[in-house]
């Protein structure tokens, strides 16, 4: 399957405010944003791309352009490598990447068979097999809950823990099959492994409070009149993107008559920007893609 970067001509857009500036891509993936922005810098601008999955960064580093560079890391920790106030733009295209899913032996499709993993860096951290080996019913069920809003999770919990009691699950077929069995609704549309894939995803790579940090850190790096991008693909990522920049209430001292004031450290310039009609067409990934685009005040 071939890679198709979502609202990218909508994105990088608004993230090129400055061609001469310095712009950060948190989510490279293979490139398909980034290698937009490059073409549209001038020889004086420069792009960092930022991945933490090592197949990822082998993809960057065979692109030979003076202008960018690739960091092998966890986008929670780009305050580290950069100044505050130097970084013009900074977009973020969160989830997987469809080449993820085309790799079975990344442990991410509940269509092909691989090992039961899911990690992003396959370097850190344990797979989902280990994970599911030593969790109890109920922990299984609070994640496919929380992350996934599915509300089979009692039966789906129920059905992996009975199986994983008997044999480890450790393949990306086997669990499919275990929530396949036993789901009591049948949608030919969305396969019913679907939500619990991705909760067990959002969980093993901490996803979820990996964004929120890079957001705190993003807040500090970028310049007066930047631009922060975002594309979310779930619920759970678009509400902490929106509460994360809404304004702040500032309270006084009861002898100053002030109280309750907004800060704003943000404007909201684009909200809820969805794919045309024409790009779902063509990649029906984009049809779930929410781009928000806030600029520093």
């Amino acid at each position: 399957m071939l890679h198709f970067p979502v609202l990218l001509e909508e994105s990088v857009d608004f993230l090129l405010n400055d061609l001469n500036g310095h712009y950060i891509d948190c989510t490279f993936g293979r490139g398909g944003h980034s290698k937009l922005i490059l073409e549209k810098l001038t020889k004086d601008g420069f792009l960092t791309g930022i991945d933490k999955d090592p197949d990822a960064y082998e993809y960057a580093t065979k692109l030979k352009n003076n202008n960018f560079k690739i960091i092998n890391d966890s986008f929670k920790n780009i305050e580290k490598y950069f100044e505050e106030e130097s970084i013009s733009g900074i977009l973020y295209d969160l989830g997987t990447c469809s080449t993820h899913l085309d790799q079975p032996e990344r442990g991410f499709s509940f269509n092909k068979e691989g090992p039961l993993d899911m990690r992003f860096n396959n370097k850190t951290g344990i797979p989902l097999s280990d994970w599911l080996e030593n969790a109890s019913e109920e922990q299984i069920r609070d994640i496919l809950y929380q992350y996934g809003d599915e509300k089979h999770a009692k039966l789906i919990s129920n059905a992996i823990f009975r199986s994983k009691i008997k044999n480890k699950i450790t393949t990306t077929t086997q669990l499919s099959k275990i929530i396949k069995d036993i789901y009591p609704e049948k949608d030919k549309k969305i396969h019913p492994a679907t939500k619990s894939f991705q909760a067990f995803r959002i969980f093993i790579n901490n996803e979820l409070e990996e964004i929120t940090r890079s957001l705190k850190a993003a807040e500090k790096l970028i310049k007066l009149g930047g631009f922060i991008v975002t594309i979310a693909f779930h619920s759970l990522e678009d509400n902490i993107i929106k509460n994360f920049f809404k304004p702040s209430l500032v309270s006084f001292p009861k002898d100053i008559p002030l109280n309750n004031q907004q800060e704003k450290k943000f404007v909201c310039v684009a909200k809820k920007v969805r794919a045309s009609k024409d790009e779902i067409s063509i990649n029906l990934r984009s049809r779930s893609a929410i781009m928000r685009v806030f600029q520093k005040i």
